[in-house]
């Protein structure tokens, strides 16, 4: 088993090197091929290699090869479902553990561990060995849930999200009953490169649902903060339709994302992280199509 994971780690940074050559050869093309559609000096950095480049590899265009995502953790994702292990920080108050269940219900062929003494790694080599697609770990504060961390497996990537409003199901009036349906996922204003990818690893902690499913889980995002809801709906009178939440209820903010698994974090390349002078500048939305708009003026 260490001889195979150790091969596969092998394997995976051989392709993250690789496809980190694509893209800049492809970035380097690109601007190269601006420069001649706007009739400009082609950069001087590019203009030894200009037509090694052309030759090589072409222009961009219907026959042009396509930079292939070979580093893609989720490339295999819709072949078979999702295996999740929930589990808490340690010695978790009783307002944890039963926020700890509720989230087990959320997500569909979900597993709760109990923590016990147990450290990272030995539950991360657990996981794998048990072909678990993403282990989940649930932090408080004095009793509140305050902290959500989603590791993907086997490779990664770990994201780290702030937990805030939390409302549990006990708390919600006349909550509805929880339906083992599959559910439909919407996500809304995500739409910045940082927001794909945010979108890439929540929406794969569920499986694909059916037609006719009557669940519907909802990340809106606002500001850069993640609007979890949770909701049943039927058919009312003529066209309109009934909702009816049934929790839990939060708030989630990014604020890192690594590239690797939680045994090896320390060595762990960071894709994105939310820095402390992000909070003095001017109103920024990194989540949303606005960083991308502020990125393209820059």
């Amino acid at each position: 088993m260490i001889r195979r994971q150790a091969r596969l780690r092998r394997e995976y940074i051989y392709r993250k090197s690789m496809e980190e050559k694509q893209k800049l050869i492809q970035e380097k093309r690109d601007r190269i091929k601006k420069s001649i559609d706007e009739n400009r000096p082609i950069p001087t950095d590019l203009r030894k290699e200009a037509l090694d480049l052309q030759k090589g590899i072409g222009w961009k265009g219907e026959d042009a090869e396509a930079v292939v995502q070979i580093d893609d953790e989720y490339r295999w994702a819709g072949c078979k479902d999702p295996k999740i292990m929930i589990t808490t920080s340690r010695d978790p108050s009783s307002r944890l553990k039963m926020f700890a269940k509720e989230m087990k219900l959320v997500f569909p062929n979900s597993q709760r561990m109990n923590r016990g003494h147990y450290d990272v790694k030995k539950l991360v080599e657990a996981c794998r060995a048990n072909e678990v697609t993403d282990f989940i770990i649930i932090h408080e504060h004095r009793g509140n849930p305050d902290g959500l961390i989603i590791c993907h497996l086997p490779m990664g990537p770990t994201a780290y999200f702030n937990m805030s409003n939390v409302v549990m199901r006990h708390d919600i009036p006349d909550v509805g009953t929880m339906t083992e349906q599959y559910p439909h996922l919407i996500f809304n204003n995500l739409k910045s490169k940082l927001g794909i990818r945010t979108t890439t690893i929540l929406k794969h902690l569920f499986p694909v649902p059916k037609d006719d499913s009557k669940r519907v889980v909802t990340f809106a995002n606002d500001d850069d903060f993640i609007s979890f809801r949770h909701h049943t709906f039927k058919k009312a009178e003529g066209t309109e339709i009934e909702m009816k939440e049934i929790g839990p209820r939060f708030e989630l903010k990014l604020y890192c994302i690594k590239l690797g698994t939680l045994d090896s974090i320390e060595a762990a390349e960071t894709e994105w992280v939310l820095k402390p002078y992000m909070n003095t500048t001017k109103k920024r939305q990194f989540l949303s199509i606005a960083d991308a708009e502020e990125n393209d003026e820059e």
